[in-house]
């Protein structure tokens, strides 16, 4: 293969860079051992300010309503059928966290009204255009691991 002097320095910059091409493991594929998720499903970390977002995102994690966030006081409509997040990080493990946020379930058991945000196992009366897609996408799930990561009491 012949390559340009510009596609040689392009590659010597992305792989000294540490870029990771590895693809996302699928929902069906995650790992639970422990009540917990060991592996990254992404290779790359979460990023707590996006975490944050899809945390109080009505349309994404939607988090807010069933979770109470002091961090988020200036937000409307805290719910209170769940634990507070408060101290989240002293509470969870990282990968306890991402375990709890792929797929509830695998930790509390079937009853939890929490949904799988990384999981095909959603139940019955799924909306249409949503069979076969998860809430959330693994880099969402990971970065909201690291913004939970982030709540220390």
């Amino acid at each position: 293969m012949n390559l340009s002097k510009v596609s040689q320095v392009a590659l010597a910059v992305l792989f000294s860079s540490g870029a990771s091409f590895a693809a996302d493991v699928a929902p069906g594929d995650v790992k639970f051992q422990d009540l917990a998720v060991t592996t990254s499903l992404t290779g790359v970390p979460g990023n707590p300010e996006e975490g944050a977002s899809v945390f109080k995102d009505r349309k994404l994690g939607n988090c807010l309503a069933c979770h109470a966030n002091s961090s988020m006081k200036s937000e409307l409509f805290h719910g209170d059928v769940a634990p507070t997040v408060d101290g989240a990080a002293d509470r969870w493990k990282p990968e306890e966290l991402r375990a709890i946020v792929t797929d509830s379930k695998q930790v509390f058991g079937s009853e939890t009204v929490m949904p799988g945000f990384y999981s095909l196992n959603v139940g019955v009366n799924v909306r249409e255009d949503l069979v076969g897609k998860t809430i959330l996408t693994a880099q969402q799930v990971e970065d909201v691991v690291a913004y939970l990561a982030t709540l220390k009491e």
